[in-house]
């Protein structure tokens, strides 16, 4: 008997956001990314999938510069939600950052600490004898996207 196929990739990430707007400004003009698709869903084939009623949300899929996944922001006008402030604690179970790879921390640093973007702290070199990475030395730092997301910036060298 053989095995059940295995997964061939990340198709996205889902992101749910308060402004689509301010999203795609906040990962397309201060990131880099760029929009791909822009739709609206609604009707009864999205409330089966997410399991509410009534839903009407605007999407839009983002691409870094380096490629895929896409990200899939998503903002519901109906029903809406609410943010849960424990979500964005670095500790909290479930899917809690999303890691961007850059060529250069400090600049990119720069740019988004002059659009009033806070960091969680400086970047730290992750020691050599705490995790090994194939692709080199590695030093991040984290900071939230306009929903609060966590993101990482990381550089390898």
């Amino acid at each position: 008997m053989n095995p059940p196929p295995a997964v061939a990739g990340i198709d996205h990430l889902n992101i749910v956001v308060r402004d689509l707007d301010r999203s795609l400004d906040f990962y397309c003009r201060l990131l880099g990314f760029r929009e791909v698709l822009r739709t609206t869903l609604e009707g009864d084939w999205i409330g089966r999938i997410v399991g509410l009623e009534g839903v009407r949300a605007e999407v839009a899929f983002v691409v870094a510069p380096g490629g895929e996944p896409r990200i899939e922001l998503l903002r519901y006008h109906h029903p809406g939600g609410e943010p849960v402030a424990r979500n964005s604690q670095p500790n909290t179970p479930g899917l809690r950052h999303i890691a961007l790879r850059v060529a250069e921390l400090a600049p990119l640093m720069e740019r988004l600490r002059a659009e009033g973007v806070a960091f969680f702290g400086e970047p730290v070199k992750v020691p050599g004898g705490a995790v090994h990475h194939e692709a080199g030395e590695k030093e991040l730092v984290y900071f939230t996207d306009p929903d609060g997301v966590i993101l990482e910036l990381c550089q390898y060298r």
